[in-house]
Formats: C-alpha cells, structure tokens, sequence
C-alpha cells in the first residue's frame, strides 16, 4: 500500500464515532510503512490530548526500553508502525460514579469496532514482526494467562490472516512493577534481545 493510501486509512480512523462510552477522538501514529507494528491498549488522557500514542509516563519508559537498542524516540516513531487496540481514551474507571485509579478497560464491543480498523492497518502493512504491548494486546493475539509465560519468548502466528514473529512486551505504566523486578525485569530484557536480532528490527537501521 502506498503511503497515500495510507494516510487516508489513517484520516478514516480519525473519523470513527462507533464507541460512544470513549472519550476522545482516534489517536494514531506516524503513517510509516513499515515491516515492525507496535501495538498498544488504548491512549491515556495525556495521549487524548497531544494525540500521539505513547506520549506520557509509559511512553517514556517504553522509550528507554528502546534506546537500549539504539534507536531514541523520534527515530522510533518515524520507523515503527504503531497503533492500538483501542484508538480512543476510554475515561477513567469509576468507583460508585467517582473516577478513581487507573484509565477504564475498554469493553468487548469497543475492542471489536476497533478491530476492524487493525485489520486494515495489518492488511496494508503486512508486518513481519509485531509487537504488542501489555496483557490486553497480548491477548488479542494469543492466549495470556501470566506474563512470566509469554514475555521473552517469541511466536509464530497469524493475526488477521498476516503470519508474523510476535514478540510481547509488559506494559510500561508505572502502576505495574512486573518489569521492574524478577522475573520480569531479566524476561524483558531476553525479549528486548529477541527483537534487536529480528530482521525486520535490523532493517530498520537502513531506513
């Protein structure tokens, strides 16, 4: 697909009003035709209003994660294809009507109007190597019971009819302490060794 294409795939996913529980418009990323996708869960409040994903606290952490790998932040936006399994804020969760803690999770139906939109995006990209991030995009393309399971390992899948390497990483949000301890901390690491050596990560550098 070419990049026009696109941006135009991208301009239709802005447009989207299917879930009228979410709170903010689509957010996506940089429409970079690319062989690796990163996807993530949903943008936070922070995300809803810079409208970039990954643009906040977990964002900063994801990006270090990478660093370690030599690419920094703005190299990675304009090399990886990144996208979410939700494009808009779902609002905070609510405690008896009160916003309290961490962002909602959104529901079944939000997740499957979203769905229709990945799997144009896996359609045009055709990825070989996908990257989901946190339980909630893990589990869309595999079963996930713990991350001790499934982080640091890599798979041979197909997603929406694209046969691709997945390689899961944890969610960076400071409210989880799973990457920051064992076994967590050394299973990212094997996972981000595993994506530094895939070819389409490699190829990345060429770009």
């Amino acid at each position: 697909m070419p990049q026009l294409a696109l941006k135009r795939l991208q301009a239709n996913i802005k447009r989207c009003r299917l879930c009228e529980n979410m709170q903010s418009e689509p957010v996506v990323g940089v429409p970079v035709l690319s062989k690796v996708m990163l996807i993530g869960q949903a943008p936070g409040i922070k995300e809803r209003d810079i409208q970039k994903p990954f643009a906040w606290t977990a964002g900063k952490t994801l990006f270090k994660w990478f660093a370690t790998l030599g690419i920094n932040e703005e190299q990675f936006r304009n090399k990886v294809y990144m996208t979410a399994i939700c494009r808009c804020f779902p609002g905070k969760k609510l405690v008896k009507g009160v916003a309290k803690g961490g962002d909602r999770v959104p529901d079944k139906t939000e997740i499957n109007n979203c769905s229709k939109w990945l799997k144009k995006e896996i359609k045009a990209i055709q990825p070989e190597l996908i990257i989901p991030v946190g339980k909630l995009a893990i589990s869309q393309i595999m079963p996930v019971n713990k991350l001790d399971e499934i982080i640091g390992n890599q798979f041979r899948l197909e997603f929406y009819g694209q046969s691709a390497d997945i390689i899961p990483l944890p969610h960076p949000s400071g409210a989880s302490t799973w990457h920051q301890r064992e076994p967590g901390k050394g299973l990212l690491k094997k996972a981000l060794n595993k994506i530094q050596k895939h070819d389409a990560w490699q190829q990345l550098e060429t770009q």
